[in-house]
């Protein structure tokens, strides 16, 4: 099936500059500054203006910007030498997996409901997709050979307003499918290919986009489209239908259709990787494949489990997706006899042992259709296997057949610019390719070696960096008259770079507590107003539309930041995403975080900050239980008593604040560095940076799972 970039759109682009429209629909551009830069230095208020969309940007410009670039020596030759690097990138199909695994015919297919790779593609929710995300760039560095599988989410992303009355409002982005660095997959006749999706009555189709993340195929799924039925074109509208048989629908078209969409590109593979239970649905069409070909039920599920891993991130039963049987019989139960098996049986692959008569739970049917299962940290392993250990009740809970890899994060998508050059600076001598091998720990020794003032001094410019984005965002929506004069306190106006200021942005809900500092509002009040050093916190993100609970948290939270007796030392800032959330992990001081233990999975944010020498304090759940070595950040044990939780959970981050974080954030010596701080952010990249990077992570994955995937699918898994 062939692809082309719409070169159509850009005729006012000259012909010595065409390089930029390939650069412009393959994300590799996200990843690389200097990449970025061509584009913003054609014209650095249209990149602002395309909200950093190159392809918008490219279609909007006038062409008498290209002509000036032109006739810029220097520009041009930046501009040769990056187009040089990007095309040597993709034609070089050597790389870590080849040279580990060469030879091997193996390529996985990638699935997963959201996808977080840049804001201009706006297909995700939140820790899940930009865990994703970076998977898939990873993976395009290293070149381990996989194909991203999704949906395009025409209405998927909710801008947030907050209303004078501090309530969230949800404002719907429609995505200009052609203004974004998304091409059309073609069929064999030159048109965009649209497949029917298989045993949906009426008929669902979905057309087939791609996204380019370096050299990897990202293809999406969108049934918003005028062949579909109203109610079947809202399929793919949204992430996360909130009506259950909508919801079912999503996951037959990611699952089945998906499945179905690779084979009609033409794209083979040997295994697949499901990213939650939500695509699960694939490894059943996997099994009807072989069905059809002449092999027994048994057989067929045996083949595709053996060429299957799963990741589970939910470490709650109420995040797992349950559907009613009556529902999995309407959709399903033409499918029963193309299986070769009866209802019962078919039913039996959803039925969770320790929660009967539920319905049909997609996380108990991907764990039973997969012979590889992982958690996302090493508590939420030991977690998963107690909740799942009831599909294998004749095994001891350690020996579950759930593994953990620990999530890290794509370095150089979160690392900051500047602070990359700086430690550029001081690691080219022990390793002049330390960039490609950042997963090595004994690299990150080498930030021992950068002057404390060298690295405080830059995290000084981060801050106000983001300070200056915060008041520019409050400036820009007061020009658009959609702000009321009292929100603009609330949502930072009287924050101090100077001050100690600790984030904390988080996805709305009650189990991560955003309002769990205001417990004790007369000690809150004493540690922010403190005259002499005195501290500030931003708060930022959504709660979902569906959320009451959250949205109210929310409100309360947003009440506390408009009331004078906090000296203006709170902040909220408005439609937190992932360009604002690069600002936050690069400019504050500490990275907060509370969530009741031990509902969170990993939680990638913290990584984030960490290695940009941000210092964490979190209550020890998910990723901190294993990145904390009590000389990089803070910690607390959470109280198990839900009684008394929030008061004494709320008091050791008091505790910690006024006993450890204020004192050391305020210590500055005569040369005004506070050195022990700074010594403490050295401890937090060099114990972090390596062990949570995407790299190590994807290179685990490779390690544990996919050559054996391969074997199984090379040897018929010895049956």
């Amino acid at each position: 099936m062939a692809d082309h970039l719409p070169r159509e759109k850009f005729p006012h682009v000259p012909e010595r500059l065409a390089g930029l429209i390939d650069l412009a629909y393959n994300l590799w551009w996200s990843w690389h500054p200097e990449a970025r830069i061509l584009f913003k230095e054609i014209n650095e208020q249209a990149w602002k203006q395309s909200v950093h969309n190159p392809v918008k940007m490219l279609q909007e410009i006038p062409a008498e910007f290209f002509e000036n670039v032109l006739l810029n020596p220097e520009y041009m030759r930046r501009y040769d030498i990056i187009m040089n690097r990007f095309t040597r990138y993709m034609g070089d199909h050597r790389g870590w997996f080849s040279d580990k695994y060469g030879g091997r015919p193996l390529t996985i297919a990638y699935f997963s409901a959201e996808f977080g790779l840049h804001h201009s593609l706006p297909f995700y929710a939140g820790g899940l997709g930009f865990l994703a995300g970076d998977y898939l760039k990873e993976c395009s560095d290293l070149g381990v050979p996989i194909i991203g599988v999704g949906f395009m989410y025409s209405e998927g992303y909710l801008h947030q307003h907050i209303k004078p009355d501090g309530w969230q409002d949800n404002i719907t982005e429609m995505l200009d499918r052609d203004a974004t660095p998304i091409t059309r997959a073609f069929n064999g006749s030159g048109a965009q290919l649209v497949i029917k999706v298989p045993y949906i009555t009426p008929d669902v189709f979905a057309a087939v986009w791609r996204v380019n993340v370096g050299k990897i195929p990202l293809y999406l799924l969108d049934t918003d489209i005028p062949m579909n039925i109203p109610e079947n074109r809202t399929i793919s509208h949204r992430l996360y239908a909130e009506q259950t048989e909508q919801r079912l629908k999503q996951e037959i078209v990611l699952g089945i259709g998906g499945r179905k969409m690779l084979a009609e590109l033409g794209i083979s593979f040997n295994a697949i990787h499901l990213n939650e239970g939500h695509p699960a649905f694939a490894q059943l069409e996997g099994i009807r494949e072989r069905v059809a070909g002449g092999m027994d039920f048994k057989t067929a599920l045996e083949l595709t489990r053996g060429t299957a891993v799963f990741t589970t991130h939910t470490p709650v039963a109420a995040g797992n997706d349950v559907f009613p049987e009556t529902l999995i019989d309407k959709y399903f139960s033409q499918y029963y006899p193309e299986l070769g098996i009866d209802r019962t049986t078919f039913h039996d692959l959803g039925h969770h042992p320790c929660d009967p008569g539920t319905g049909f739970n997609m996380t108990s049917f991907a764990l039973k259709l997969t012979k590889y299962h992982n958690g996302v940290s090493k508590k939420h392993g030991d977690i998963a296997r107690g909740m799942w250990k009831c599909l294998w009740p004749d095994l001891p809970v350690e020996q579950v057949p759930i593994d953990h890899i620990t999530n890290g994060v794509h370095v150089p998508t979160w690392l900051n610019p500047r602070m990359e050059r700086l430690f550029s600076q001081y690691f080219r001598s022990a390793d002049p390719y330390w960039t490609q091998n950042h997963d090595n720990p004994e690299i990150w020794e080498m930030v021992d070696e950068i002057p404390d003032a060298e690295l405080w001094h830059l995290h000084i410019w981060l801050k106000q960096k983001l300070f200056n984005r915060i008041r520019e965002k409050m400036r820009v929506t007061w020009e658009g008259q959609i702000h009321e004069p009292g929100n603009l306190v609330a949502e930072g106006l009287m924050l101090n770079p100077s001050v100690l200021t600790i984030g904390f942005a988080k996805r709305f809900s009650g189990y991560k507590r955003a309002d769990l500092i205001f417990h004790d509002t007369e000690r809150l009040k004493r540690i922010l107003n403190n005259p002499w050093r005195p501290v500030q916190i931003i708060f930022a993100g959504k709660a979902h539309p569906a959320d009451g609970e959250g949205k109210a948290i929310l409100k309360r939270v947003y009440d506390f930041a408009r009331r004078p007796e906090f000296g203006g030392r709170i902040g909220f800032v408005e439609d937190y995403g992932e360009q604002m959330a690069q600002y936050l992990v690069h400019g504050v001081d500490v990275w907060m975080n509370n969530p009741v233990p031990p509902m969170e999975a990993c939680g990638t944010s913290g990584m984030k900050a960490s290695l940009n020498g941000v210092l964490n304090l979190s209550i020890l759940d998910g990723w901190w239980i294993e990145g904390y070595n009590k000389k990089n950040g803070w910690a607390f044990e959470g109280e198990p008593n839900p009684a008394l939780r929030d008061r004494n959970d709320a008091n050791a981050i008091y505790t910690i604040l006024e006993n450890d974080v204020v004192p050391l954030y305020y210590s500055s010596s005569i040369d005004a560095i506070p050195h022990a701080w700074v010594a403490m952010m050295k401890e937090s990249i060099k114990s972090n940076a390596a062990a949570y990077s995407a790299r190590r992570m994807v290179k685990e994955y490779v390690a544990k799972y996919y050559p054996s995937l391969l074997a199984c699918a090379e040897n018929m898994c010895s049956i």
